[in-house]
């Protein structure tokens, strides 16, 4: 795609790595300057440093997604840096994963804070920018087990549907300033995150996928490129399914 998003500002949280690193990766190649949010600063100088390296600015930010505080501090750098925002990409995301009987309070409410608070926090801080240029496109990263349950994974599922339903809650709010707001629900995606499931876990896992293989972040990212591209711009409160056909 041939610079496709040349001049326009993209921030981009959990972009240190996984789906988030790709999906910053490939808005830069299509010409877009970015804003790298994560908790980890030297990876966030790191994939700062490669996005610069394709010809366009960078502008890597430690943060924590779940502190409203943090975030508003940085929306407020990327806006004095580059004078605008134009995207948000909210990918950043945990789990704290154990049956509901033996879940403790405190990881249920972590991974609520970070998954869909840490949602909230960033499209409530960009929302005014937004609104007042009267375009912006917004995309929130779910999952399929938002769709589907998951056994063993009540706080991440309630977390990735909740972002469903806020998703479709704000792009109702928004559309009548031009923002659309959509969600891709990828299954499940060759990372870090899935580099550690035991292997006869993923064997049952690739059982349930009709392509019988794990998706690629970069799969993803191409499913993102084209929801915040302008031929999407008649496309809102929508979740796009990127997952093998595990979920239909």
């Amino acid at each position: 795609m041939d610079k496709l998003f040349s001049g326009q500002v993209a921030l981009v949280t959990g972009g240190s790595r996984g789906i988030g690193q790709s999906i910053a990766l490939s808005l830069a190649l299509a010409g877009a300057n970015i804003a790298i949010l994560a908790r980890n600063r030297e990876r966030c100088q790191q994939v700062a440093a490669q996005i610069e390296q394709l010809g366009v600015k960078a502008l890597p930010l430690s943060a924590e997604v779940a502190d409203y505080a943090q975030v508003e501090q940085a929306v407020k750098q990327v806006i004095g840096q580059f004078g605008r925002l134009d995207i948000l990409v909210n990918n950043a995301g945990i789990t704290k994963d154990g049956l509901l009987v033996r879940m403790s309070k405190q990881n249920w409410d972590d991974v609520l804070a970070v998954n869909l608070s840490g949602t909230f926090n960033c499209i409530r801080c960009v929302a005014r920018q937004m609104m007042k240029a009267k375009k912006g496109k917004i995309l929130n990263i779910t999952s399929v087990v938002g769709l589907t349950g998951n056994p063993g994974q009540a706080n991440y599922t309630a977390a990735k549907a909740g972002i469903i339903g806020l998703t479709k809650t704000v792009a109702l709010e928004l559309a009548p300033r031009g923002i659309t707001v959509n969600a891709i629900a990828p299954g499940f995606i060759d990372t870090d995150m899935t580099k550690d499931l035991p292997a006869e876990v993923k064997e049952q896992i690739l059982g349930r996928i009709p392509l019988a293989r794990f998706g690629t972040a970069e799969e993803v990212a191409k499913a993102a490129e084209f929801l915040l591209s302008p031929a999407a711009d008649y496309i809102t409160g929508q979740v796009l399914s990127v997952n093998g056909g595990m979920y239909m």
